[in-house]
């Protein structure tokens, strides 16, 4: 994408991207109206977007370039209702000529965008509130209710009020089986949920190959449980190293300025973050994995936007290589493409044989769609991103927010364990 230099003082990420599209420079709490470059939907809110856009008299979608359509959530359609919306937005997209449309089974909107779409200093706006997964690519993305996603299809354009930078220092090496899930529930246990409101987070990583790609998109995709106005890691060399090996792409790298102004600065030791868990039925009720161990556990859900992706099945793999499971365990990867490079790993034999069940994409359980809904009084430990009552099916079963590692290793000893325990 091209950038227009837009003369300002020493600005930060965030805001170097928003001056970029708003056409002139921009400060904390500044209400602006900004260009957007990117739009996604899903096939439940798709749905909600389309009744706006028909109310205001338009047959098709506008600016369909700008649009990226993925049926995630309830996919493949578990009842009739589900399959009539999916065939309207199917239908509406074929005659609006959306080319960036997904099907059943390519993946869940998040990370085809990841993989597919974002680029480091664009304006990503989508109808879910985990859009902010975006900013692992130092994209400035926020979720939207539907109106307002379809004013931004509509015009091209949305408002923001600016928010104040925070920047997160993600120093040293984390320790064996800690991963982005861990980083993002200590952030939930430091801070708790409603602490960045209005704020903007900006990653800073020392040892940019310590962090990896998969890691950043967990912490980001968790931005909005920290209740952040939008989640950003500052482009770097792992950036750059994953569009080019993932995407085959160059993109241009936008960084903030030496002197940014900051509202406040954390710094995180990676080697001093444990293996976490968020209990019942708040994300930041968060404890080390210790203070619940051994407790049983019916089901494990290994998946979602949050923690689907390659590197998450490859750790659960590791753990259950030669083992069985004693929890019901299911496992969906985050994308097609994920699915596709675990089976030529050996990734999906290793955990079908050791009695999971593996799907293609679907956000299915982490709403409580299908795919393995929690029934009353079952304890889940799941490495999705919600754990409120009711979310995953009966509010009376209580969801446990762990990492992979963890995930893994109680599924294979039937209660929560750390993965030490396996040796």
């Amino acid at each position: 994408m091209k950038y227009e230099v837009i003369m300002a003082g020493e600005q930060t990420l965030t805001e170097k991207i928003l001056s970029r599209a708003a056409g002139k420079a921009v400060t904390p709490n500044d209400i602006v109206e900004i260009s957007v470059d990117l739009i996604g939907f899903h096939d439940l809110t798709g749905f909600h977007v389309i009744e706006v856009i028909e109310s205001v008299g338009y047959k098709y979608i506008p600016n369909p370039e700008k649009l990226v359509i993925a049926f995630d959530h309830l996919v493949p359609p578990p009842d009739v209702r589900s399959a009539e919306i999916q065939k309207l937005v199917r239908e509406l997209a074929r005659k609006s000529k959306v080319l960036n449309f997904h099907d059943v089974g390519d993946g869940i909107l998040h990370q085809l965008l990841l993989e597919k779409y974002v680029e480091p200093g664009q304006v990503v706006v989508g109808a879910d509130s985990h859009t902010s997964t975006a900013g692992a690519l130092g994209a400035f993305a926020q979720g939207m209710g539907a109106t307002d996603v379809a004013a931004a299809l509509l015009t091209g354009k949305t408002w923001v009020s600016v928010p104040q930078s925070f920047k997160v220092v993600l120093k040293g090496v984390p320790k064996k089986w800690v991963t982005g899930k861990d980083v993002a529930l200590e952030i939930l246990r430091e801070f708790k949920a409603d602490y960045f409101n209005g704020m903007s987070l900006e990653f800073y990583v020392e040892k940019s190959s310590e962090f990896p790609m998969d890691y950043r998109a967990t912490v980001s995709n968790m931005g909005i449980e920290f209740n952040a106005d939008s989640t950003l890691f500052v482009p770097d060399a792992e950036t750059y190293s994953y569009l080019k090996n993932e995407r085959g792409v160059e993109c241009k790298m936008i960084s903030p300025d030496k002197n940014a102004s900051y509202v406040d600065e954390h710094v995180i030791d990676l080697k001093d973050v444990d293996l976490l868990v968020a209990a019942p039925y708040s994300v930041d009720n968060v404890k080390g994995v210790r203070e619940v161990e051994g407790m049983e556990v019916d089901m494990v859900f290994i998946g979602s936007c949050t923690n689907g992706r390659l590197s998450d099945l490859e750790i659960a793999a590791k753990m259950m290589k030669g083992r069985k499971v004693r929890s019901r365990c299911v496992v969906i990867p985050a994308s097609r493409k994920v699915f596709n490079k675990a089976l030529e790993l050996g990734y999906i034999q290793t955990l079908v044989s050791a009695g999971c069940v593996v799907t293609f994409s679907t956000c299915g359980p982490c709403i409580g769609g299908h795919f393995g809904v929690a029934g009353p009084d079952e304890v889940i430990l799941s490495t999705s991103n919600r754990n409120f009552k009711g979310r995953m099916g009966s509010p009376n079963s209580k969801t446990f927010l762990v990492g992979p590692s963890v995930a893994a290793a109680s599924a294979v000893l039937g209660k929560v364990s750390e993965p030490g325990e396996l040796q």
